[in-house]
C-alpha cells in the first residue's frame, strides 16, 4: 500500500477493511478472534472498537496461513460449534454467502471452502471438485497444464466445526519450497481422514483482495455498486446512480429521491419520501419524511431535519434540530440550534455559536421569522411567532410575537458620493493609491 497506515485500516465506504471483515463475521457469530501481525497495536485497537469483546492474538512469525490461524489456537480450543476464517484485506464477503457456507456444513460437509470463477485465474489456487466433492486445492505454481485451465479458484475463506478445524490445522506440515504452513492443505488432510469437503461459489467481486491503492479503489467501486443496487431494490430512486456515493451505514427509506452527485458520509439516515437534491453532502444526520435537502446543501453531524422541512442551496447545518416544516432556503449557517416547527431562516443568516473556546445554543420557537442577513449571537432565545428584521444583530431573548431589529442609523450626505468618486478617479489617473477603506 506504500503507507504508514497498516493495510487493514485503510477504508472503503468510510469503514476500515478490518471493520468490514469483522462486520461480516458478526453476521455468523459474536465470538470474534483477530490475528494481528505488523502494525499490531494499531490493528488491535481498531479491532476492539469494531468488536469490543474480540480476543486479540499475535502472529509473531510469518510462517504461512495455517500458522496464522493457529495463532488463535486458544480461541479455537474454547470455541463450541462452527468457525469461519475471514481476511481483513478481503472486505466484501456478504452475509448471504456466509449463510450458504453454513448451510453446506449443515448438509454434511465437514470443511467448506469459498470459491469463485475467475475471469483471469492467473496465480489463484484452483479448487479441484470431483463428483460434487472438493478433493484438493492446487496452488497455481504447482498445477499441471490441465489444472491451470480450471477457472474455479480458492478465496481462502473457510467454514468448519471449530474443533475439526483445529485438529486439521495441527496436522498441516511445511514440506514445501517456502517452508510454510498452508491453510489450503487442510482439504487433502480432511479427505485422507474420510471427512467431506465442499466448495460454495460466490461472485468474483465478493472475493476482491486489497493489496494496493488500485485494489482499494476497486473495492470501493464494488461496494458502491452493491449499495446503489440495494438502495434501488428497496424503493429509493437514484436519478444517476453512478454519481451517488454511499457510506457503509447509509439508510434510505422508500420513495426517497436522490439527485446526481450526492455524497453520504457515515451516519446518514433519510426517511421515506424525502428528496436529496444534487451536489449535497450528508453525514451524521437524520432527514425526516418528505423533507427536501439541497441542492448544494451540507448536513453535518447532529443535524436532525424534521418532516417536510426544507434545507436549501448553500445552507450548512450542524448539531441542529429543524422542526416540522421549518426552512432555511438559501445561504445560511445554522449550528447548535433548535428551530421550531414552521420557522423560517432567511438568506445570509448565521448563528454565531462559537467564541473560540465554547459553543452556545440558539433556540427559535415555532413559526419564528428570521430576516435576511441576520446574525444571532448565541446564546439566544427567539420566541414563538417572533419576527427578526433583516440585517439585525440579535443577542439575548426575543419575546413571543415580538419584532426585534438592531441596525445602525442610516446617514445620508447629499452630493458627497459623486464628489468622492470623482476624487478617486483623479487619484487613479495620477497613479496615486488610496490608503485604507472609506
Amino acid at each position: 500500500m506504500k503507507s504508514a497506515i497498516p493495510k487493514p485500516l485503510h477504508q472503503v465506504a468510510g469503514l476500515s477493511l478490518l471493520a468490514h471483515s469483522i462486520a461480516s463475521a458478526q453476521t455468523a457469530t459474536s465470538d470474534i478472534a483477530v490475528v494481528v501481525g505488523a502494525g499490531g497495536d494499531m490493528v488491535s485497537a481498531a479491532a476492539l472498537v469494531a468488536a469490543p469483546s474480540a480476543t486479540i492474538h499475535e502472529q509473531t512469525e510469518r510462517l504461512g496461513t495455517a500458522h496464522a490461524v493457529l495463532a488463535a489456537e486458544g480461541a479455537l480450543t474454547r470455541a463450541m460449534g462452527d468457525a469461519v476464517i475471514l481476511y481483513a484485506d478481503t472486505p466484501m464477503i456478504s452475509a448471504k454467502t456466509l449463510d450458504q457456507m453454513r448451510q453446506s456444513g449443515a448438509n454434511g460437509a465437514d470443511v467448506v471452502i469459498l470459491g469463485f470463477h475467475a475471469a483471469n485465474p492467473g496465480g489463484y489456487g484452483r479448487l479441484i471438485v470431483e463428483n460434487g466433492a472438493l478433493t484438493r486445492i492446487v496452488e497455481a505454481k504447482e498445477a499441471s497444464p490441465k489444472e491451470l485451465t480450471i477457472t474455479f479458484c480458492n478465496s481462502g475463506v473457510v467454514w468448519s466445526d471449530a474443533q475439526t478445524l483445529l485438529s486439521l490445522l495441527k496436522d498441516v506440515g511445511n514440506n514445501n519450497a517456502k517452508g510454510e504452513y498452508y491453510l489450503t492443505d487442510i482439504v487433502e488432510i480432511a479427505n485422507a481422514r474420510g471427512l467431506t469437503c465442499a466448495a460454495v461459489e460466490c461472485d468474483e467481486a465478493e472475493t476482491l483482495g486489497v493489496n494496493s491503492r488500485a485494489d482499494l479503489a476497486a473495492a470501493e467501486a464494488a461496494f458502491q455498486h452493491r449499495a446503489r443496487t440495494s438502495a434501488m431494490a428497496n424503493g429509493a430512486t437514484l436519478t444517476a446512480p453512478e454519481t451517488i456515493w454511499f457510506s457503509h451505514d447509509t439508510r434510505l427509506g422508500r420513495d426517497v429521491v436522490v439527485e446526481p452527485n450526492v455524497v453520504f458520509g457515515p451516519g446518514a439516515t433519510v426517511h421515506d419520501g424525502a428528496t436529496i437534491r444534487a451536489h449535497s453532502h450528508l453525514e451524521g444526520c437524520i432527514v425526516g419524511s418528505g423533507a427536501i435537502i439541497g441542492p448544494y446543501a451540507r448536513l453535518r453531524p447532529g443535524a436532525d431535519i424534521g418532516e417536510y422541512a426544507r434545507i436549501g442551496n448553500f445552507v450548512e447545518v450542524k448539531n441542529t434540530t429543524f422542526g416540522k416544516g421549518a426552512k432555511a432556503n438559501h445561504l445560511a449557517y445554522v449550528g447548535d440550534a433548535m428551530v421550531g416547527a414552521g420557522s423560517n431562516i432567511g438568506a445570509g443568516v448565521i448563528t454565531a455559536n462559537y467564541d473560540g473556546v465554547f459553543k452556545y445554543p440558539s433556540n427559535l420557537g415555532e413559526n419564528a421569522f428570521v430576516g435576511s442577513n441576520t446574525t444571532l449571537i448565541a446564546p439566544v432565545d427567539i420566541g414563538a411567532g417572533a419576527y427578526i428584521a433583516g440585517g439585525s444583530v440579535i443577542t439575548g431573548t426575543v419575546a413571543d410575537g415580538a419584532l426585534a431589529l438592531s441596525r445602525t442609523e442610516k446617514q445620508e450626505k447629499p452630493g458627497l458620493g459623486a464628489r468622492l468618486m470623482a476624487k478617486l478617479r483623479q487619484m487613479k489617473a495620477a497613479g496615486q493609491k488610496k490608503k485604507g477603506a472609506i
